[in-house]
């Protein structure tokens, strides 16, 4: 990231400016808020939210590492929600 990659928000209105706000946390909380198999999804929305693009591109790990990173995140949420309610509905349903 370059020291002015926020640069455009000495630009921006008061106006502007909440208006971002709003859009970055109603794009949080979307995130926040996802469910169930939701969980896995990449979520390109906040990230359209800033007005730079990633550096360097997006680098998808082949299967086998790509689910290994899904096992331990399931396992991540054991852990932080112990108490949300389980659920053994299938993928599509």
């Amino acid at each position: 990231m370059t020291a002015d990659a926020d640069a455009d928000l000495n630009t921006m209105t008061h106006a502007e400016l909440l208006s971002a706000a709003r859009a970055m946390r109603h794009a949080i909380r979307t995130h926040r808020d996802t469910s169930m198999h939701e969980l896995c999804w990449h979520h390109p929305d906040m990230w359209a939210l800033l007005p730079d693009p990633p550096t360097g591109g997006q680098i998808v790990p082949d299967w086998p590492q790509f689910m290994r990173g899904c096992i331990r995140y399931r396992q991540s949420l054991d852990k932080q929600l112990a108490q949300a309610p389980r659920s053994a509905r299938e993928f599509g349903e």
